[in-house]
């Protein structure tokens, strides 16, 4: 378990920050043990009761062991209990500065649009703000350092995160790179075949297992293209294959609300700060073609 955590979330060093808890804990409880899910949403949701607590008081509260305690503070991103009690008093102390709790409203079936309207906000919200709070910037960096350099960037992605893998692809275009969306899983590994060193390849996958995305990133994997996961599982299937994994967040499931529509959500603002990083770092390409695709559209727009 320690070797799979710190290939997952880094070297001990680099704890999981007291903003991030609540985060990481809708992100992973999904893929945690039942015991271990308890000891997670107890801490999430009193930060500040936990703190005060022993591992062996947490293990009596949740009814699990101090093992499980443990090991869940490993898979949340920190390298001991001790760990993570400081960033629950951190977290608590936040709460107590007047900053909203982290919540998740569901929609039923009868509200108001104008409540649908509100709960869908504040769920975005939320999300946008978790997958902040737990992006890892050194991984995205090193992707983006990888982005502006390729030679050709191939993005998989099925369903909702096709439509992300677009999005990202037409961005990339837009600044004069050479950038293909593939939701067709046999175009998508003939495509991967072609792809070589100095070659980027990114799967979109918020559960991490989907078989027609993670194909072709371990085809563009062993052909030796740098490989990036977008997930929402950082110990999904995908991350196998991936250089770098960026982690999304999610609102919780509902039955009007199903995880396509909140995934998209953060991987569009992962998408986003992927490519505003690859136009900062070639500004002196980027800006002339954003100019001559807007010029090239304009008339269109004076109809």
């Amino acid at each position: 378990m320690t070797q799979e955590v710190k290939e997952i979330f880094g070297s001990a060093s680099a704890s999981t920050p007291p903003a991030a808890l609540a985060a990481k804990v809708r992100t992973l409880a999904p893929s945690m043990t039942r015991s271990m899910q308890r000891v997670a949403e107890t801490v999430a949701a009193d930060p500040a009761g936990c703190a005060a607590l022993t591992v062996t008081g947490l293990a009596e509260r949740t009814g699990t062991s101090e093992a499980t305690v443990v090991r869940t503070a490993r898979v949340l991103g920190y390298p001991g209990y001790r760990d993570l009690r400081l960033a629950l008093a951190g977290l608590a102390a936040q709460q107590q500065s007047g900053r909203a709790p982290a919540l998740t409203t569901d929609i039923a079936v009868d509200d108001p649009i104008a409540d649908v309207v509100a709960k869908l906000a504040y769920d975005e919200q939320q999300t946008l703000a978790d997958t902040a709070a737990a992006l890892d910037t050194v991984q995205l960096g090193a992707a983006v350092t990888a982005l502006a350099a390729a030679r050709r960037t191939d993005v998989y992605g099925v369903g909702a995160s096709g439509l992300v893998a677009q999005d990202l692809t037409q961005k990339l275009l837009r600044i004069g790179l050479i950038a293909h969306a593939h939701s067709d899983p046999h175009l998508a590994v003939t495509n991967a075949v072609q792809l070589k060193a100095g070659d980027v390849a990114i799967a979109i996958t918020h559960s991490g297992s989907t078989g027609d995305v993670i194909e072709p990133l371990r085809v563009a994997f062993e052909h030796g293209a740098t490989t990036v996961a977008i997930t929402g599982r950082p110990d999904g299937a995908v991350t196998q294959y991936a250089d770098h994994i960026l982690t999304t967040s999610t609102a919780r499931e509902s039955e009007l609300r199903p995880a396509a529509m909140s995934s998209r959500t953060s991987q569009l603002l992962v998408v986003d700060c992927l490519f505003i990083g690859v136009a900062q770092r070639t500004y002196d390409q980027a800006a002339p073609a954003l100019s001559a695709s807007y010029e090239a559209l304009a008339h269109r727009h004076r109809r």
